[in-house]
Parts: structure tokens; sequence; C-alpha cells
């Protein structure tokens, strides 16, 4: 019976240290709802010509073009948003899987799920996809500065 007994007490010593795991898990909860929240990421045309921000789950946040951009033939403008708006969502989606992953553990590899998942359908390697997440990420360039004259007239000063 002692057998039997040492047996119990060590499951349900398994048993509680999974339920304090889960108690962490559940207290950084709050954390991670703001960290996926904040979540951005920026993608830029090979060009720098088109920038998109993407924010948790693939919404678009933020779509800049350059004048650059503005003098392109509809069809390669077309080409190049369409290309950066996938690689904001994709890193966007790498990025969460981390965020996830770093907050409740990664019993579920969905970092690797994603990176596989990503690498059949652009035609790459996870290694490849890794490597560009581990990267720097781009920084959202900043607007283009005008000249000011508003405190100017445009009428004709006559005096």
């Amino acid at each position: 019976m002692s057998a039997e007994f040492d047996q119990l007490v060590a499951q349900f010593e398994q048993f509680q240290s999974k339920i304090r795991r889960v108690d962490r898990q559940f207290a950084g909860l709050g954390q991670l709802q703001q960290e996926l929240a904040g979540m951005e990421a920026v993608a830029n045309s090979p060009d720098g010509s088109v920038t998109v921000v993407a924010g948790p789950s693939g919404s678009i946040k933020d779509i800049q073009l350059t004048e650059r951009a503005l003098r392109q033939t509809p069809q390669a403008l077309s080409s190049a948003l369409l290309s950066t708006l996938q690689q904001a969502v994709a890193e966007s989606a790498r990025r969460q899987a981390g965020i996830v992953e770093g907050a409740l553990g990664d019993d579920m590899h969905l970092t690797d799920q994603v990176l596989e998942t990503q690498a059949q359908l652009f035609g790459t390697t996870p290694a490849e996809l890794r490597a560009a997440t581990e990267q720097t990420a781009p920084r959202r360039p900043q607007p283009e500065e005008f000249d000011d004259y508003s405190q100017q007239t445009f009428l004709r000063d006559d005096r």
C-alpha cells in the first residue's frame, strides 16, 4: 500500500505543478494582451517607395507611399503594394506567435508552425524566414518635411 500511496502523492504533486503553471500563464494574460495590442510589423518595398504597417491579426494600420511610388506604373505600384502588404502581414503573424510562445510556453510550437506554413506559401525555408524575423525590423519612415507657408499670403501685396 505504501507504493500505491507514493504513486498517488507523486501524481498529486504533478497535478499541483501543472496548476501552478496554468496560474502563472493566466497571471500574464493581461500583459500578453497589451503586447499583442501594441505589436506592429513594418515592411518596406525593395526600393523603399512603399511602407506597410501591420498590427495584430494582420490588420493594416498604415500604408505610406513616397513620390517615387506615385511615379510608377499602376501595375508596378500594385505589385509593390501587394508584396509589401504580404510581407507585413506575414511578419505580424510571426511576431504574434513569438509573443504568445513567450507568455505561454512553446509546447504547441506556434512559431515553428507559422514558419513552416509561410515557407510553403512563399517558396522559401523556415530557416530563411526565422533569420529575416530576427533581423532588426525596419522603422516607419518619417513624413517628408515641406516648407511651411502658412504664415505667408499668396495674394499680391500692392501697398
